[in-house]
């Protein structure tokens, strides 16, 4: 209910009433006035109702009055009159209805009740109510009024005290809320401003309004009273203690900032009174050291004063809470002091409250910021705040050096000895009490033996002081054990979290400004403040040092995981803020000291070592107290969880992990965890610590780099506790979770993080050479996670990744490397599996980026390596092939860079790529690679280690060129679109455009480089490989060679199939000649490739074959090009010296390719069908190519030409050249050019080595020679019209030499025939053709061809003497084809007859065509024919072959009938004189043979023998004698006296056995005495010459009948009885046959024909036939009977002397 309300005023007035009722009931009867006063209130209280509205103002404006009753009751000293009186004046004053005039006189009346002593507690009551229910009491009154409590405050009563205590308390702060209510009330108002502040005197107050005035006095006076001085205002004070005042000062200034701040007098007060006083009260506490003796100071030093002391400290807190920003000096000092409490030398009781004192600061970060800002960062000013933080550090250190624990060597200042006895026996408790094992359950330190309980003293961040509160107690408390060490411990505690949180608060608060800012203004620059950050650094600058010593040692002594926790807690907060203040140091301090509390003590990590020994040689000194970042203990009682080996190159035994290790590993993960964008450099240490755990923890990569518990080769020596097993998977799941995170980081932190790994990765490659230990594969694995995880911008990571695989993946450690190839391939596939943005595709820069790496592998020479690199590029082949686009030069490059150092397994791998690559994705890949794709086919041809791949690749390189063809049109555009583009690249930078083959357009160049690959592998060393080579170049071109321009086929005639044969010959002629055993394995080599020489041969073969066939089938082509001539002559070049090897194979095929080219404008019949359906279509006359090249059949069309021709690359039609006169020019040049080939060739190879042959010189073969001479035909068609003489003779050595080799014997059984056959070889019909071609041409040639005959019987003619003389080869020793023995090495002449016989059969025929020519006349050839037929006539059966004479006859007969009519129609020209002679001679020789007939002749072979002989005679007689007057008579002569020894049996006069039997050729005896006879007597005598032919016959018959009947007379009468040879007997029974026939001749004739001699000759026979009368043989006897008969007719008587007969 409201005291105004007219309820309350009612029960006002009633209350009251009754109260004066009660006082003058009370009165009556010993104090009358009183009742009297009483009464009279109750009617003035009546009236006051009774008369005013307002009851209440006028209740105030009486109050005197009204209130006078009740203080004349209190003056009664009267218990309950008082009692009664002050209930009745509190009711008033609660009411407000006391005047200020009537406050004044009750506190009078309280202060005479007070100095009696009475109603003490119910005085207070009053003054209270009094003073707090309303504003009248002022100045004096109010002084009083307080002057009064604090009187009441000291008496003997402790409830009254204690009451007055409080009351004077609630007083003091009544006297301040009025000045700030009226603060509050004239706060709009604006005031003059005070004049200049005096000096300290009371009129300076002047300026304040009342409350203000009254709080002023009071404070001065309580500083007045403080110092023990007298108060001015408080007047009547009597006593006072400074604890109380103390109390008082400290509540004002704790409650009242306000008013001390806002006004300068008060301000004042602060600074002039309350500050000199409070370090004036300190000084006993400065000065005073514990243990120090007083004799040593002249005056007895006051000691410290418990109650005191702790006041001041209070004070000071809130001093320095509050004013510090008006007390900085003062402020300063204070600190100073504070710190110098927490010294060793101080009471224990002093250091407690001091650290509490500190404990306050250090939860008032903005306090301390502001401590850094006002002194730490001025000149020549104290550095508190790093004094204080170090302070610290040196208390909590200084409470581990114990004076009795032996240990002084770590005691900085020489230790007093009394130490409270409560410490002393703290310090023995531990250590004495059976072991620590007993006090693990209470949370405590424990450091070098020194043991120290943790208690919790505050909660956190609140600094709930327990001895600073003692304000009751006056004696210094016992502190207990711990106590101090854990109020540091939370001290430090919240001095971290208190700072990094107030820091990052405000870093937070700035990067939302700096992200508005740039929201805002896109363009602008964000500029942060420096100045805020300049104090963040500072403060940490400052404190970092003592932070790190205090929480590192208490780390390292902690033996409870929750203060662990919060130790490590807070370094990690620190490390992480230093981080992001970029105070490099500093944070790697704190993160040295986790990882350093991570590992084993004394654990060897050089990263750590040399970053502690920074910090260890600075030892902070504050202010003479030093402090030493002291080396963790290793006897910390600690659980050990685990047990393995250290990471070192040579392992040293085990370590142990402790429970708090695992502890700070987390707290390390959790750093890099949360923390990793500030870690920057210091991830190396972070990495490097991680490494070791996991190391010591036995935790090994898996696949995607994730760790995982497992141990393969160190087994037995890591231990772990179950405990630690639950927990490696969550760490190794953190540890993954860490780099995952690592996506979170900036780019710079990223790369902080990769470096580190990196460094940390070459440390462990460092270690793993030389030895083949496990290597610690943490940083390989990890640099995986953190690549896999930060794909989206893994171009600013990549290339140190990447590198340093690399680098990893050419270690020596076979451990090591296989994973960084793993890691780098798994990379690599990641990286083009993922989805970027933009794509790959559009991002070639990336693309090539990402695959760069898998080149460089092929650097590496380690097989593994490689494999692995081969099957990444399987893999992505197989994932990404459709895409790799730009990336293919490098995805190739790895393919193809094999060596044959690489063992098979690796090339095969390689190799299975490409194939991937041919078969699925030369579609998909810019035409540019497809020139690469060629070289890597090509290298795998050329490797050496597995021979099925080189044939495979070349197989490839087949499809890969029907590929080009099949997709010719599209790869042009795309090549000649780059092309352009290149172009104009080369000529902005000015260069020239350089690739290979330029200026051949693109697409031909790619060709070019495929027939270049082709003919590389076409001299590969192994035979297998150049065959499939050779096979494939030529095919490919062969069928796709249409598609090439014009200029192309320039470079390929040149620079491909030229240099190609250039090179086959080299090596073929180099090749060597050892033989070669096997081909390796069990593989059996045929004897005809069983040295690298015959294996090249092959080649040799392949290529020219393969070369002629492209002249042969692209000649119109070539011959548009300008320097077709050149070519030709090349090629004929290489045609020549392969004809000219010494080898067969080569040799021959060389000839086949020779006739190849030679037929190739052979035109096609109109009869061919083939040509007729070209023909319909539109297509010129093919070009041919003569598969079957062995003989001059008419070659084949090729039907494969026409389906090239139709899809003509340029698709005009190529025509073939008009016949007109400048391509027969050019074409008889090319003939000659030929024709000089075919001539050197044939020399050299028919040439007979000169000098004694060995055994092993070369002779060319039989079939090689047939090809040979086969060529010259169809050349000869060409050169016909220019072939000369000369030529002529050229041709004829050829032909002689080709037919005179021998046949080596080995080969002999193969080409001779048997030596009875009469069939010619090969070699020796191609010879007569060559001949029989050109008397052919010659026969229907012009005139002046017709010289050439004579050359041409010359020639048969030398072939004919061969039937009897064979051809000398050399000086080479031949045996006849009968005594060679195969099995050596001996070189057979050929059975030359059947030859020399064809040859003579040829000679007749082309005599009867040609006997009548001038040049034969001329020439003389008959004579020749006749002296080549003497030798086999005159042989006879000495010739080798029977037939060979009687051949020779035949001829001769043949000749001489065509011949002799010329020869007589010529005698008078005197061109055939030579030639009688010579025929006559022929004759003579022939039958009268000097050689004796076989013994073995038949009868019936000698008849016909015979008969041969009758046959000549016949010519003789029919040819020539009839014709006697044309022949020269000498000749006659001959051939007569040839006929009479014919006629008559001539036989050698001595006999022999042998030749008893020898047949007597009757018969023709008979023809030639017949034919003498006919020739006799010719009865029409034409002309004389005639008739002296018959003369010259009869004369020369008679003479020889006479020798032989003479002959035979002698013989018969010398041989006595023995019978004459029955040759002898039939001669002389011939001759007398003769005879008769002579006589009955000369009786037919007309006796003037017959010459006077004859008959004399005739007659003179007689007496000799009268001798043989006498013979014994009845044979002779019956012919002689004959003979004589006729001689009847000459008897008759002589007559007288005419001369008869003459004519």
């Amino acid at each position: 209910m409201s005291t105004s309300s007219p309820e309350a005023v009612k029960k006002l007035l009633e209350n009251m009433q009754t109260d004066l009722r009660s006082l003058s009931m009370e009165c009556k009867k010993k104090f009358p006035p009183v009742k009297e006063a009483a009464e009279s209130g109750i009617v003035k209280i009546k009236t006051i109702a009774a008369r005013n509205t307002d009851i209440m103002a006028a209740l105030k404006e009486n109050s005197s009055e009204v209130v006078q009753p009740f203080l004349m009751g209190c003056g009664t000293k009267e218990p309950k009159i008082t009692q009664l009186c002050l209930a009745a004046i509190q009711r008033l004053m609660s009411h407000e209805v006391v005047s200020e005039a009537a406050a004044g006189n009750i506190i009078n009346m309280l202060w005479q009740l007070m100095e009696n002593g009475l109603e003490e507690l119910k005085l207070l009551q009053t003054v209270l109510v009094l003073l707090t229910t309303n504003t009248v009491v002022h100045d004096e009154v109010l002084s009083k009024a307080i002057v009064l409590c604090f009187r009441l405050h000291f008496t003997k009563d402790n409830i009254t005290n204690n009451t007055a205590a409080a009351t004077v308390r609630q007083v003091v702060t009544v006297v301040f809320e009025r000045m700030v209510a009226e603060d509050e009330r004239f706060k709009g108002i604006v005031e003059q401003p005070p004049p200049v502040q005096g000096n300290t005197n009371r009129r300076s107050v002047s300026t304040l309004r009342p409350s203000a005035k009254d709080a002023y006095m009071l404070f001065q006076d309580l500083c007045q009273l403080v110092n023990a001085d007298a108060p001015y205002w408080l007047v009547g004070m009597t006593e006072m203690t400074r604890t109380f005042g103390l109390e008082l000062l400290e509540s004002v200034l704790n409650d009242f900032p306000g008013v001390f701040l806002q006004h300068q007098e008060f301000s004042f007060l602060l600074k002039e009174r309350v500050c000199p006083l409070v370090i004036k009260l300190f000084s006993p506490n400065i000065k005073f050291r514990q243990g120090s003796s007083s004799a040593a100071s002249p005056a007895p030093v006051e000691k410290p004063y418990f109650p005191i002391c702790m006041r001041l400290l209070r004070v000071v807190s809130v001093l320095i809470k509050h004013f510090y920003s008006l007390l900085v000096t003062e402020c300063e000092i204070f600190l100073s002091l504070l710190v110098k409490f927490l010294d060793g030398e101080k009471p224990q009781w002093l250091r407690a409250v001091a650290v509490e004192s500190v404990h306050r600061l250090c939860v008032q970060p903005h306090l301390l910021c502001s401590f850094c800002q006002s002194y730490d960062m001025k000149q020549h000013s104290t550095k508190v705040f790093r004094d204080i933080v170090n302070a610290l550090g040196s208390f909590i250190q200084s409470l581990f050096i114990v004076p009795n624990a032996g240990n002084v060597a770590a005691v900085s200042a020489p230790a007093g000895g009394s130490a409270s006895g409560a410490q002393g026996t703290a310090q023995g408790g531990p250590g004495t009490g059976g072991g620590s094992g007993t006090l693990t359950t209470q949370a405590a330190f424990e450091y070098r033996g020194t043991w120290i309980p943790l208690m919790t003293v505050s909660v956190q961040g609140s600094a709930k002081a327990t001895y600073l509160e003692m304000l009751d107690k006056v004696e210094p408390p016992s502190i207990p054990e711990g106590y101090a060490m854990s109020v540091a411990f939370s001290a430090l505690l919240d001095l971290v979290r208190g700072i990094t949180s107030m820091i990052e608060r405000e870093l937070a608060m700035e990067e939302e400004a700096a992200a508005e800012f740039r929201e805002a203004h896109p363009d602008q620059e964000w500029k942060p403040q420096p100045e805020a950050h300049l104090v963040w650094e500072e403060m940490v600058g400052a404190c970092w040092c003592g932070l790190l010593a205090a929480l590192s040692l208490l780390l390292d002594a902690s033996t409870d995981e929750a203060a662990t926790e919060n130790i490590l807690k807070a370094e990690l907060t620190m490390a992480s803020l230093c981080g992001r203040l970029g105070m490099v140091t500093p944070r790697d301090a704190f993160i040295t000291a986790i990882c350093k509390a991570s590992l084993p003590p004394h654990y060897a990590l050089t990263v750590l070592s040399s970053s502690a020994a920074n910090l260890s040689s600075k030892a902070y000194s504050i202010q003479g107290q030093s402090v030493q970042i002291i080396s963790p203990s290793s006897e910390s009682h600690q659980q050990v969880v685990a047990v393995g080996q250290p990471l070192t190159a040579q392992p040293q035994g085990t370590v142990v992990l402790t429970a708090k290790n695992i502890q700070c590993m987390r707290t390390l993960l959790n750093l890099a965890h949360c923390h990793g964008a500030v870690l920057g450099t210091s991830w190396q240490l972070v990495l490097a610590t991680l490494q070791h755990l996991v190391w010591i923890l036995g935790l090994k990569p898996g696949v995607s780099g994730a760790l995982k518990p497992g141990r393969a080769v160190e087994g037995p020596s890591t231990v772990l506790t179950t405990a630690v097993m639950t927990d490696l998977p969550v760490i190794s799941n953190i540890l993954s979770r860490l780099f995952e995170s690592s996506q979170y980081l900036d780019d710079v932190s990223l790369h902080h993080l990769i470096n580190a790994l990196c460094s940390l990765s070459l440390e462990a490659m460092e270690m793993a050479y030389g030895n083949n230990k496990e290597p610690s594969l943490f940083a390989v694995a990890k640099l995986l996670e953190t690549g896999l995880v930060n794909m989206d911008r893994i171009e600013i990571l990549w290339r140190p990744l990447t590198g340093h695989l690399l680098e990893v993946c050419q270690h020596p450690n076979s451990r090591m490397r296989e994973w960084g190839a793993e890691a780098l391939t798994a990379l690599i596939k990641a990286g083009l599996a993922y989805k970027h943005d933009p794509p790959l595709a559009q991002n070639q820069r990336l693309q090539l980026l990402l695959l760069n790496p898998l080149k460089e592998l092929s650097n590496v020479l380690h097989a593994d390596i490689r494999q692995k690199q081969l099957e990444c590029v399987l893999q992505i082949l197989q994932s990404q092939g459709d895409c790799l686009g730009p990336g293919w030069p490098l995805v190739l490059g790895v393919i193809g860079a094999i060596r044959n150092d690489q063992g098979e397994s690796l090339i095969r791998t390689a190799f299975q790529c490409l194939q991937l690559v041919v078969t699925d994705f030369l579609p998909t890949m810019p035409c540019t690679c497809l020139q690469i794709v060629v070289d890597v086919a090509g290298s795998f041809g050329l490797q050496n280690q597995e021979l099925n791949i080189s044939l495979t690749s070349i197989g490839l390189l087949w499809n890969i060129s029907d590929y080009f063809f099949q997709r010719g049109e599209a790869i042009t555009q795309e090549l000649e679109r780059e092309e352009e583009a290149l172009q104009k690249q080369a000529q902005e930078r000015g260069e020239t455009l350089n690739r290979p083959f330029h200026p051949a357009p693109p697409f031909d160049c790619l060709w070019l480089c495929l027939y270049a690959k082709l003919g590389e592998l076409c001299v590969d060393p192994r035979p297998a490989v150049r065959k499939s080579a050779g096979q494939t170049l030529f095919s490919t071109i062969a069928a796709h060679g249409t598609l090439l321009q014009q200029p192309t086929w320039h470079i390929v005639v040149w620079k491909v199939l030229f240099q190609l044969l250039d090179c086959v010959r080299t090596s073929s002629t180099t090749a060597d000649k050892e033989k070669i055993e096997s081909g390796g394995g069990n593989i059996l080599i045929h004897h005809s490739r069983d040295t690298a020489e015959k294996q090249w041969a092959e080649t040799w073969v392949l290529t020219l074959a393969g070369v002629a066939r492209i002249f042969n089938t692209r000649r119109y082509l070539l011959q548009q090009l300008g320097d077709f001539f050149e070519a030709w002559e090349v090629l004929l070049n290489h045609i020549q010296s392969a004809a000219l090897s010494k080898n067969n194979e080569v040799s021959l095929a060389a000839l086949k390719s020779f006739q190849e080219i030679l037929q190739i404008v052979t035109p096609v019949k109109d009869s061919d069908k083939a040509g007729d359906a070209l023909a319909a279509m539109g297509v010129p006359p093919v070009l041919i190519d003569p598969l079957s090249a062995s003989g001059p059949g008419r070659p084949l069309v090729r039907s494969d030409s026409l389906v090239e021709r139709l899809t003509r690359y340029n698709g005009a039609e190529l025509q073939a050249p008009p016949p007109g006169e400048e391509s027969a020019l050019e074409d008889s040049a090319l003939w000659w050019s030929a024709w000089n080939t075919w001539y050197r060739t044939g020399t050299d190879s028919t040439r007979p080595p000169s000098g004694p042959t060995e055994k092993f010189s070369f002779i060319p073969s039989q079939p090689f020679l047939t090809a040979l001479i086969q060529i010259f035909p169809a050349l000869y068609q060409h050169i016909k019209a220019n072939f000369s003489m000369e030529d002529l003779k050229k041709l004829g050595v050829i032909l002689h030499g080709a037919v005179s080799v021998p046949i080596s014997s080995d080969a002999s059984p193969f080409i001779l025939p048997s030596y009875t056959e009469a069939i010619l070889t090969s070699l020796q019909e191609a010879v007569l053709t060559a001949l029989d071609v050109l008397q052919k041409a010659i026969c229907v040639g012009p005139e002046n061809l017709q010289v050439m005959y004579p050359a041409i019987f010359e020639q048969l003619l030398l072939f004919v003497e061969f039937s009897c003389k064979p051809p000398q080869y050399g000086r080479m020793e031949t045996k006849h084809v009968a005594n060679a023995k195969y099995n050596q090495a001996e070189w057979v002449a050929l059975n030359y007859v059947p030859f020399a016989e064809r040859s003579l059969e040829v000679l007749v025929d082309l005599y009867h065509k040609t006997a009548c020519h001038k040049a034969v006349i001329n020439e003389k050839v008959l004579q020749n024919v006749i002296k080549t037929l003497r030798m086999p006539l005159g042989l006879k059966y000495a010739c080798p072959s029977e037939s060979t004479w009687k051949l020779a006859v035949s001829s001769l007969l043949k000749v001489l009938s065509i011949g002799l009519p010329v020869a007589r129609q010529h005698a008078s020209s005197g061109k055939f004189d030579t030639m009688w002679p010579e025929l006559a001679n022929a004759f003579e020789d022939f039958l009268f043979t000097k050689s004796t007939s076989p013994d073995n002749l038949s009868i019936q072979e000698f008849q016909k023998n015979e008969a041969i002989d009758v046959e000549v005679v016949k010519l003789i007689s029919t040819e020539i004698l009839p014709f006697a007057n044309f022949i020269p008579k000498d000749f006659v002569g001959q051939i007569m006296t040839m006929l009479n020894k014919g006629s008559i049996h001539s036989q050698s006069p001595s006999f022999t056995e042998a030749e008893i039997d020898v047949r007597m050729r009757e018969e023709f005896s008979k023809v030639c005495f017949e034919t003498l006879l006919q020739f006799s007597f010719s009865n029409k005598v034409s002309t004389p010459q005639e008739g002296y032919i018959s003369r010259m016959a009869l004369s020369v018959l008679l003479k020889r009948s006479q020798d032989v009947l003479r002959r035979y007379v002698e013989d018969e009468r010398l041989s006595g009885r023995c019978p004459l040879p029955r040759q002898q007997v039939t001669e002389i029974i011939f001759v007398l046959k003769a005879i008769s026939t002579l006589m009955d001749s000369l009786k037919k004739t007309q006796p003037e024909n017959v010459d006077g001699n004859t008959w004399a000759q005739v007659i003179a026979l007689y007496p000799t036939l009268v001798e043989c009368i006498t013979c014994s043989s009845s044979e002779v006897s019956s012919a002689l009977k004959e003979a004589l008969g006729p001689f009847k007719d000459f008897m008759q008587p002589p007559v007288s002397k005419v001369q008869n007969g003459e004519s």
